[in-house]
């Protein structure tokens, strides 16, 4: 089975859409000759010249966009799709608001070709409270765009039931009544912890004796930074050897406020700002923490708390996380409200379990791993839904 996946980019700094499209691949290169003998494509709007392009592990056709923006316009599109989209046996779309996935559709639409749309959380009504003014501008498109690019999809793919739920209360007129929910999840992490710490700790010396707590993700005002550096603020007068790790990319005007917001709350010397980490440097920050928090305003499913189970951390997360039933119901980690507050009791809930329910819980996240968010229980899922 040839599947092509369009994406908006395969720039690795968009976080978990194109994440798992390259989990998704590498599983299927590794099981090529089992019962998924299936092999996966990208197609993006991004410039064949760009350097994570060049090294990407995926098979990218990169066809750049014909007009600069965040819609990402790219008259050549339609025409490669009319060209090549026979010569798949599914097609995909990651992702909605931008240009592939309308281009895609008027492709596919024209050829009656069935393609698959993964919203990856985008349609949440979390965007519709925060950005009001770009949803209004959403909504002039919505009717004669996006609406049809999921009303005409073979399935809507969800990666949990609660995505499925809010996705249906964003705009008037979609009901998801072809929404199907698919497992999801990441590849198995190496397992030597004892090294990768090591890598971590000569990389960052002065940790070695802190108990870090970990966020690791995209530096976003979705994912609830400053509250959780507000909260820690509070929290890591219990303990002098507490420490905070804040590891992933973002835009620096919002590096520059929360790094203030830290200095003005006493703690700057307490967060250690890692930037972007990948490959080994990224295992290395998982197995040299404690403990895992994403107190989010919005996570349709969040890749990161995967990864983070499967090294045996439990996740501090918030209820906007639409995974939180599961995390809850295994006790593989602990739940609260997206506020200062809620932040605040998941950390100090975490401080004062005994030695023992700690390890038991770590314990537990990495059964929850195996049990729920594999990438084989990903690909085996989407695989049945595209057969059926």
């Amino acid at each position: 089975m040839r599947i092509l996946h369009v994406i908006r980019s395969v720039n690795p700094k968009g976080g978990g859409p194109i994440e798992g499209v390259t989990q998704l691949n590498h599983y299927f290169e590794q099981h090529c000759e089992c019962e998924l003998d299936c092999h996966s494509e990208v197609l993006s709007l991004d410039s064949p010249d760009e350097d994570f392009v060049k090294s990407s592990s995926l098979k990218v056709h990169a066809l750049g966009p014909s007009r600069l923006g965040g819609y990402g316009y790219s008259a050549k599109l339609k025409p490669w799709l009319l060209a090549h989209a026979h010569q798949y046996d599914a097609i995909i779309i990651n992702g909605i608001w931008q240009y592939h996935s309308f281009g895609t559709w008027r492709a596919l639409k024209q050829l009656g070709k069935a393609y698959y749309v993964f919203t990856h959380g985008m349609l949440d009504p979390w965007f519709k409270k925060a950005y009001p003014l770009k949803h209004l501008k959403k909504w002039l498109y919505w009717p004669w765009s996006e609406y049809r690019v999921l009303c005409d999809a073979k399935a809507v793919l969800f990666t949990c039931e609660d995505e499925k739920v809010l996705a249906a209360q964003s705009f008037w007129l979609y009901k998801s009544t072809n929404g199907v929910v698919v497992n999801y999840g990441t590849k198995q992490p190496p397992t030597d912890k004892v090294r990768f710490r090591e890598i971590f700790f000569a990389k960052y010396p002065t940790l070695a004796d802190k108990r870090i707590f970990l966020f690791l993700s995209r530096i976003h005002e979705k994912k609830g930074c400053d509250l959780l550096i507000e909260a820690f603020s509070r929290v890591c007068k219990q303990d002098p050897s507490l420490h905070l790790v804040m590891a992933g990319p973002g835009a620096e005007p919002l590096i520059t406020r929360l790094k203030t917001l830290a200095d003005q709350l006493g703690i700057a010397e307490k967060i250690t700002w890692t930037g972007m980490v990948q490959g080994d440097d990224k295992w290395a920050t998982y197995y040299a923490s404690e403990v895992f928090v994403l107190p989010s305003h919005q996570e349709n499913f969040g890749i990161v708390v995967a990864e983070s189970l499967a090294c045996g951390l439990p996740v501090l997360i918030s209820n906007k996380v639409n995974i939180w039933r599961e995390i809850e119901a295994d006790r593989a980690g602990l739940v609260a409200e997206d506020t200062v507050e809620g932040a605040e009791q998941l950390m100090t809930n975490w401080l004062k379990l005994d030695a023992q329910s700690q390890k038991e819980m770590a314990q537990q996240a990495q059964v929850t791993y195996q049990q729920r968010f594999t990438i084989k229980a990903m690909a085996e899922s989407i695989v049945a839904v595209i057969n059926k």
